[in-house]
């Protein structure tokens, strides 16, 4: 049956992979499990629906495109912070979709997934449909990427990226091999590679590094 329309937001951790490896199953899971009831958290008070959890990826349905963008910065930023906290990337699109035994399917859907996958850790990526229908909230500013391809969709679709109005230097650096947060007055290690610092949050991601530091740095 055709829903009305919805933003449809997903978020997943980036470079879980990664993660993975370096520190191992358990504390994955833990942390996708943890990922997952923060998110939660936040969706009662707009009306929002968890409607799945696919491997580290949440899809949320959020019936305004105002508070579907707040809370994707809120997901990126604010849910899991501080030292060794993972990056969270966000991809958001509005429009209607078929809802059927508690899911949603459509083109709407499929694009807020593709955008998802263009972004980076701590990026919330929208369609320019989506930044059209919120176009002045407050401490929020948008900034055009571009006509993008997406996979499986026919034609490239106008992508913006949203920013909170903050202090870039309320940011802390990113472990390159498992793309956890990191406090450099904290760090298990520091290597300069081509006049570049990384910082890292264990040694096992220190020694990864050093083994293949292009790996990292593409």
């Amino acid at each position: 049956m055709a829903s009305d329309a919805s933003t449809f937001l997903f978020a997943d951790i980036a470079g879980f992979t990664a993660l993975t490896e370096v520190h191992g199953d358990e504390h994955a899971v833990a942390l996708i499990d943890d990922f997952a009831e923060a998110v939660r958290r936040e969706l009662p008070p707009i009306s929002g629906e968890h409607v799945k959890t696919l491997g580290d990826a949440l899809m949320v349905r959020v019936p305004d495109p105002g508070d579907a963008v707040r809370l994707g910065l809120a997901i990126t930023h604010d849910l899991i912070r501080g030292h060794e906290a993972p990056a969270v990337r966000v991809g958001l699109n509005h429009g209607p979709a078929i809802e059927r035994n508690g899911d949603y399917f459509g083109n709407v859907v499929n694009v807020a997934a593709r955008v998802s996958a263009l972004a980076s850790g701590g990026e919330v990526l929208v369609t320019g449909h989506t930044a059209a229908l919120a176009p002045d909230l407050d401490g929020v500013f948008y900034e055009s990427r571009g006509r993008q391809p997406l996979r499986n969709v026919a034609e490239p679709v106008e992508v913006f990226a949203a920013f909170r109005v903050e202090k870039a230097g309320d940011e802390l650096a990113v472990d390159p091999v498992c793309q956890m947060a990191v406090d450099p007055n904290r760090a298990a290690g520091r290597l300069i590679h081509e006049s570049n610092v990384y910082v890292f949050c264990s040694l096992t991601c220190v020694a990864a590094f050093a083994q293949t530091p292009e790996r990292y740095t593409l």
